[in-house]
């Protein structure tokens, strides 16, 4: 794969600082590190997206996962590899990503189980890495950036 331009990240190097404050309020919304690369993981393969599935897969190993379970997000409800709060935390990273889907794109079920796990600042940062990961999507997936070329 042969990238359409640049890294649009890296071509407009000044937009990039300002999203990783973002992903650092993420970080600090107390959410698992984990669980968080792991929502980032799940939307970006829902999105198509090779370089940040790889960027993904590379954060989550470093945040501890382990292969059986990256190896698992792609089917995260017919596996036993996640607890309650992860699979809560993907579903609603599921739902978020595919909002134009359906009519109710973020169905109550899927909010209040996400509810019961974590509280509203966690909440507020499982929407911002979900947010986030969309937005590296929508650079990455058109400009056809290949994995393993990250530009910083």
């Amino acid at each position: 794969m042969t990238a359409r331009i640049q890294n649009p990240a890296a071509l407009l190097s000044e937009g990039l600082q300002p999203i990783q404050e973002l992903l650092k309020t993420a970080h600090g919304c107390g959410v698992p590190k984990a669980t968080l690369e792991l929502v980032h993981l799940r939307a970006s393969q829902i999105n198509g997206c090779g370089f940040c599935v790889d960027y993904g897969v590379r954060a989550a190993r470093e945040a501890g996962e382990t292969d059986e379970r990256l190896h698992a997000v792609a089917a995260w409800r017919d596996t036993p590899y996640f607890d309650d709060a992860e699979r809560a935390a993907l579903a609603l990273a599921e739902a978020v990503t595919r909002l134009a889907d359906r009519p109710d794109p973020v169905p109550d079920e899927v909010w209040d189980e996400a509810a019961r796990h974590y509280d509203e600042k966690q909440l507020a940062g499982l929407l911002l890495m979900t947010g986030i990961t969309n937005l590296f999507n929508r650079f990455n997936v058109p400009t056809r950036q290949p994995a393993g070329s990250l530009p910083w």
